[in-house]
């Protein structure tokens, strides 16, 4: 599995957008972004400079970003956007020659009109490295240092990073259904039914591995199990904020009771599957260690007692490599989990 540079991109803009972050610049290939204080905490690995800000009270100061979503091509852009100012510079190199001269007479005085050194230009918009190279307007100085560029493509540690980022704040959620603009204009209150939805991440693992997600949702108020709920929540408009003319229908069963009866569901589910491929697991695994017993077994007739333990160390260590690496396990945890309330239907 891979990411394309949007996708990247795309995953990147909704976290900066959902920390709510300051965007300076943005283009297909890269965005330019001060950091909020919330994005910088999970993002700058800075506990000290935060852990100063809280006890003293000071005002944050967020560091900024150049995000590179495309390095390749923005390298390609930003060298062609160079070329037209290196080409007026050597147009006007001639003039540049004669400006020199012409700076030798206020020299002597000592300072240059405008107040500037001699021989020095006040507008900067007229020195010479302008002259040669164009002047380039700097972006602002935003946060503490300059600011920073740093590749975002798949398999980077920052995108990495924000995904983790992203996965930790959003772990645990709590959003209800948009009814739309006529709700509000309605006499009667909408009924909002509260569920309990989780995703868990099951996998299958030995010299291979296997990952299957699993998104479920249960009613608190009738009890019943929803096996799509991820494709229902896909369909609709969700808000974090409780919207207005709407009543939540009291809960039936309990948030932790919701949590056991899928739990006891997707148990249920496991248990019917097909699991020759752990049996052939094991058969790998028996062959793997027969061999390392093999290897080991004339190395362990060692008489020196000091070399006969720092074998018998490997040879333990090796099957433990191998069990670890060949013996079949299903472990079950949840991705992301919250509760959804949602129209009555």
């Amino acid at each position: 599995m891979t990411l394309t540079a949007q996708e990247v991109r795309k995953h990147v803009m909704e976290y900066l957008e959902a920390t709510e972050c300051t965007v300076i610049e943005v283009s297909p290939l890269h965005v330019t972004v001060k950091l909020s204080p919330r994005a910088d905490r999970m993002l700058t690995d800075r506990p000290y400079y935060w852990g100063f800000v809280e006890r003293t009270g000071a005002a944050p100061e967020t560091l900024s970003f150049t995000f590179v979503f495309d390095p390749e091509q923005y390298d390609h852009a930003a060298a062609q956007a160079a070329a037209p100012a290196r080409t007026r510079g050597a147009v006007n190199q001639p003039q540049v020659s004669l400006n020199i001269e012409a700076a030798a007479e206020p020299a002597a005085a000592g300072t240059a009109p405008g107040g500037a050194p001699a021989g020095v230009s006040a507008d900067p918009q007229d020195s010479i490295l302008a002259r040669y190279f164009g002047v380039v307007p700097a972006l602002p100085r935003l946060g503490p240092g300059m600011i920073r560029r740093e590749d975002v493509i798949y398999g980077s540690k920052r995108l990495n990073q924000i995904w983790a980022a992203a996965r930790d704040e959003g772990k645990c959620l709590q959003l209800f259904e948009d009814p739309g603009s006529r709700q509000r204009m309605t006499l009667f209150s909408a009924a909002y039914e509260p569920w309990l939805g989780v995703c868990y991440k099951v996998e299958m693992t030995c010299d291979l591995k296997r990952e299957e997600l699993h998104f479920l949702g249960i009613s608190l108020t009738t009890g019943k199990i929803a096996t799509d709920f991820g494709s229902r929540l896909d369909r609709l408009e969700l808000t974090p904020r409780l919207p207005e003319n709407i009543h939540i229908q009291p809960y039936d069963l309990s948030v932790s009771g919701g949590a056991d009866r899928l739990e006891s569901y997707l148990t249920g589910q496991l248990a019917g599957l097909d699991y020759s491929w752990a049996e052939q697991a094991r058969e790998r695994l028996q062959l793997e260690l027969s061999i390392v017993d093999l290897y080991y077994a004339e190395l362990l007739k060692e008489q020196d007692e000091e070399k006969k333990q720092a074998i018998e160390e490997q040879y333990n260590a090796r099957r433990t490599e191998t069990s670890w690496q060949y013996e079949p396990q299903v472990e079950v945890s949840a991705v992301t989990y919250g509760l959804f309330h949602l129209r009555s239907s």
